[in-house]
């Protein structure tokens, strides 16, 4: 709930995990649904690089779009209010103003809210929407699609290209491995 947070016990430990990966290999972050407070002196204390959503790469000559996810998802319009909501800087703004402990009630707060509202909607309302994931592909002209937020891990194939959908940390986690010579799906041991 903000970088300032960084000073308690647990994002302090993961800070110094990340801050050390960073130190031998490029680490990157992408904001999600629970982390949007995040910004540059994370970055700079953690070492990793952050990255807009979406970001288009070159992974070994195929152009790839990374993206958080939940803007696929666009049917869920109670979701798509939330979000804009809490990307709106003049929102983050007022929340940053706030003592880090009511940011944590508030948080704990929202994420109660969001588990509550998930209960009631239609599974097909919280994934993505096959025509938004298509409008992704011809406006980024990329080949192959990484994302997470529905954490329903698997790989789909939209008229020959390909979205792979990263699986929840929460529930045993994974990983993809990317290759010249392709992708893989690899479960947390």
């Amino acid at each position: 709930m903000g970088d300032d947070g960084l000073a308690l016990p647990f994002p302090a430990r993961i800070g110094r995990d990340l801050a050390a990966l960073a130190s031998d290999v490029p680490v990157s972050f992408m904001h999600g649904n629970r982390d949007f407070l995040v910004q540059e002196r994370f970055a700079r204390d953690t070492g990793v690089k952050l990255l807009p959503d979406p970001t288009l790469i070159d992974l070994y000559g195929t152009p790839t779009v990374l993206m958080h996810g939940d803007t696929l998802c666009i049917d869920d319009r109670t979701y798509q209010a939330f979000r804009a909501q809490v990307r709106d800087p003049g929102w983050q703004r007022r929340t940053l103003g706030l003592p880090i402990e009511q940011r944590i009630a508030l948080a704990r707060g929202m994420r109660d809210l969001s588990d509550n509202a998930k209960h009631g909607k239609p599974m097909e309302i919280m994934d993505v929407t096959p025509a938004e994931v298509e409008r992704v592909f011809a406006a980024t002209g990329a080949e192959l699609m990484i994302h997470g937020h529905t954490h329903r891990p698997a790989r789909h194939v939209h008229d020959g290209r390909v979205r792979w959908v990263l699986p929840d940390w929460y529930e045993g986690g994974g990983y993809l491995e990317a290759s010249p010579a392709g992708i893989r799906a690899v479960e947390a041991p």
